[in-house]
């Protein structure tokens, strides 16, 4: 946008005398070169789909939104029409989902699918670079294994269409995540979502202080971990001013650190805070230490006492990912509701579930049944609409896609899940998946029953 900016600058010069019009370009020349922000692009290509029309659903918009008897038409990979009475043109296939729900396709922003595969052995055991306190430099995308059964069954068992894989949570700063689209490919970059931000995994409690701290080393503590964060943000600060007075003035470039890359892109906006964090105490810091540093906490993961600062979190527009009663694993664990989406929802923050596991991810529809109900419980008036918010545009908000997936809109990519019943029930079933608009999934048809390379052959091959 700089560079942008500059050039229409040195036109508009022009039109009033070419002395100005050589001083633009004398600072253009001027400037560094930066470094590639996206240095292994995504190479993801949509499978090929068919204009399809699928009608008689109840459709659940993934924003709130709710039509009977509505019906969907796609091509080209976007969603071109939604309503209730839409005629069948020529050449598009029509499919009859009388008795079934349509949905947006399900976003799980904390997955570790590809770094922590099924079979879970350890020679693929690559989600946690615990060796240092901070490891900004890692990206998990580098250790994603694309063959991962864990991916078909997120997709044919959950209807997950779109996945965020994190690093683990081991270190304050664990590295980079990435956001995939949940499709066969031979390399991760073919996986990656097209244009999704990077997110920086971050981590706060007992994790870090435990694993550094057995090792006689800091952080030990709690404030231990506060006081390394904010020294090595003071030092991600330095790091941008250098390469911001260099890209503006030239000169001698300064000299290049990966990790600092990421937190430089933070900074600028660039790259977004996914915040592992239980206790509601130490997210206010967190969200103090932001504000110091000068970055926004885009999402709260796990988030176990977040009911208790939904106020904060609306006021810093900071999302909290939750489990429905996953909890008591461990002290800071421990102080938990089953109402607390229903109450962050309630109070006008924006909440979402998530799944941390290879089997969760496999019924985050349950999930958020099962959220829904105890909000309902706690005396709270929770539509299934509303509720499947949860599922749709608020993870992806936190993923900084909401303008591509996410919800059923006119225009957005066709990623879509066809129920084979009420999709709150235990009993229901994704019958149909597409992903941009190709069918991916469909329980009718063995030859669409998604399977690895790893699994050719195996018995019990893609089950």
């Amino acid at each position: 946008m700089l560079g942008a900016a500059v050039a229409l600058a040195g036109c508009a010069a022009a039109g009033a005398g070419g002395t100005s019009s050589a001083s633009a370009s004398s600072d253009a020349d001027a400037r560094g070169e930066s470094y590639s922000r996206d240095p292994y692009p995504s190479t993801y290509r949509p499978y090929a789909g068919v204009p399809t029309l699928v009608t008689n659903v109840t459709i659940l918009d993934g924003e709130g939104g709710r039509i009977e008897n509505g019906a969907v038409l796609f091509r080209d990979g976007r969603i071109v029409e939604v309503g209730s009475d839409l005629a069948a043109r020529a050449g598009v296939t029509v499919i009859d989902g009388a008795g079934s729900y349509l949905t947006p396709g399900i976003i799980d922003v904390h997955s570790h699918l590809g770094d922590y595969p099924s079979p879970s052995v350890a020679a693929v055991s690559d989600g946690n670079e615990a060796t240092a306190p901070t490891t900004p430099e890692v990206w998990a995308e580098h250790s994603v294994w694309p063959q991962d059964p864990g991916f078909s069954r997120a997709l044919a068992n959950g209807g997950v269409t779109t996945l965020q894989i994190l690093p683990g949570s081991a270190n304050l700063m664990g590295g980079r995540s990435v956001t995939v689209k949940n499709v066969y490919a031979r390399t991760v970059q073919g996986m990656r979502f097209p244009g999704a931000p990077y997110g920086l995994k971050m981590a706060c409690g007992e994790n870090p202080k435990r694993v550094y701290g057995s090792r006689n080393r800091m952080p030990s503590t709690r404030m231990g971990n506060l006081a390394v964060n904010r020294q090595t943000w003071a030092e991600a600060q330095a790091y941008d001013r250098k390469w911001d007075k260099y890209e503006a003035e030239g000169g001698d470039p300064p000299a290049r650190d990966i990790g600092m890359d990421t937190l430089r892109g933070v900074l600028d906006g660039e790259i977004l805070i996914q915040n592992h964090c239980y206790r509601a105490d130490e997210m206010a810091v967190v969200l103090d230490m932001a504000r110091e540093f000068g970055y926004r906490v885009t999402a709260f993961h796990h988030a176990v006492e977040a009911y208790k600062i939904a106020d904060l979190l609306r006021e810093s527009d900071t999302c909290a990912a939750v489990w429905a009663d996953w909890w008591g694993f461990k002290l800071e664990a421990y102080d938990e509701t089953d109402a607390n989406l229903a109450i962050l929802d309630d109070q006008g923050a924006c909440a979402l579930i998530h799944s941390d596991d290879a089997n969760g991810i496999q019924r985050l529809n349950q999930e958020v049944a099962k959220a829904r109900a105890a909000g309902i419980r706690a005396g709270m008036d929770i539509s299934e609409e509303h509720a499947w918010r949860w599922l749709g545009i608020n993870p992806a908000r936190v993923l900084g896609i909401a303008d591509q997936t996410g919800s059923i809109r006119a225009g957005k990519m066709a990623d879509l899940v066809l129920w084979n019943g009420n999709p709150f029930s235990v009993y229901t079933r994704p019958q149909m998946v597409w992903v941009d608009g190709a069918l991916l999934y469909d329980m009718n048809n063995p030859e669409l029953r998604p399977v690895s390379d790893f699994e050719l052959g195996q018995p019990g091959q893609g089950m």
